[in-house]
């Protein structure tokens, strides 16, 4: 077992995969979840249970944070019996969540006030990636404290890029769900327009795939869809919260960003519809609705 003590914070489907990766590498792990019973499995590997985020941070010389909205990340890491109680100077904070650059800032600063590191570090590759061991990892804060973290990244992850000061990492991945969604939405109107022009959507998929329209969502996320299989993966709730940060953080610079403000309100849609739960591939859903035709299956296709 390697001497750096890790803690990690946020149990979810991402967490919890990362987690059991870095116990397998070798590495003491000190755990916390809101609910307790989602890191049995970890504690079974291994892991120590712990009693709080501030707990954590008191076993750990680097402590991962990896929850589901901005709010939550300055609980466990600013709020009562947060990470801030527990830091100890030389302490580094990596933050895998994905949440607003400004709040990665502010964290940046109350870390540095406590002789603590902090990188903010989001991930992209999904749950599978997280399984895997093969997320990208995009990194704001200093890079030589990425330097000392970079063994245990890679782990966890296959691409890991500095991409600037602290916040920078943030924007990276808002950018990254820019893309993730226009792909979604792309995705969901090609299938629906060429089903309603009277053509085979499978074969539309095949045609078009070898060409500049080739994407890894059309490889992974189509077969999917015509399986009728629409659960996640990543939920739709979290692309819609992601695409809300990429437009809050939009007002913040006065950047113009017509397509995903439309694409932004459709996974907006999507969740009010109760769909917030399913794949973010879903969002065909809403397509649908606004064309009164529905995506046939492989099953009705035959």
């Amino acid at each position: 077992m390697t001497e750096m003590r890790l803690g990690y914070i946020g149990l979810g489907t991402m967490g919890a995969a990362m987690a059991e990766n870095l116990i397998r590498a070798g590495y003491a792990m000190t755990v916390w979840n809101r609910t307790q019973s989602k890191a049995s499995r970890l504690v079974a590997l291994g892991a120590k249970r712990a009693e709080s985020p501030a707990d954590v941070a008191r076993q750990s010389d680097i402590v991962f944070v990896n929850v589901s909205d901005t709010p939550d990340v300055l609980e466990v890491v600013l709020g009562e019996n947060g990470v801030v109680e527990g830091a100890h100077p030389g302490m580094i904070l990596v933050d895998n969540s994905t949440i607003k650059p400004a709040a990665s800032r502010q964290i940046y600063e109350a870390m540095k006030e406590k002789g603590v590191f902090a990188l903010d570090a989001p991930v992209s590759g999904g749950d599978i990636g997280a399984k895997n061991g093969t997320l990208s990892i995009m990194v704001g804060g200093d890079a030589e404290v990425l330097e000392k973290v970079l063994p245990v990244l890679t782990v966890v992850g296959k691409t890991i890029t500095h991409v600037g000061e602290a916040g920078a990492g943030q924007v990276a991945k808002a950018a990254n769900q820019i893309m993730v969604a226009a792909q979604m939405v792309a995705e969901a109107e090609l299938l629906i327009f060429a089903q309603k022009a009277g053509a085979d959507p499978q074969k539309v998929i095949e045609a078009i795939k070898g060409g500049a329209a080739q994407c890894w969502t059309l490889d992974v996320k189509a077969p999917r869809l015509f399986a009728g299989n629409r659960e996640p993966g990543f939920k739709s709730h979290l692309q819609a919260k992601d695409l809300n940060i990429v437009m809050e953080t939009a007002r913040e610079y006065l950047a113009v960003l017509p397509a995903t403000a439309v694409n932004a309100q459709l996974y907006n849609g999507l969740v009010a519809a109760g769909s917030g739960e399913l794949d973010n591939s879903a969002v065909i859903q809403m397509i649908e609705i606004l064309n009164d035709e529905e995506l046939k299956t492989d099953q009705e296709a035959k």
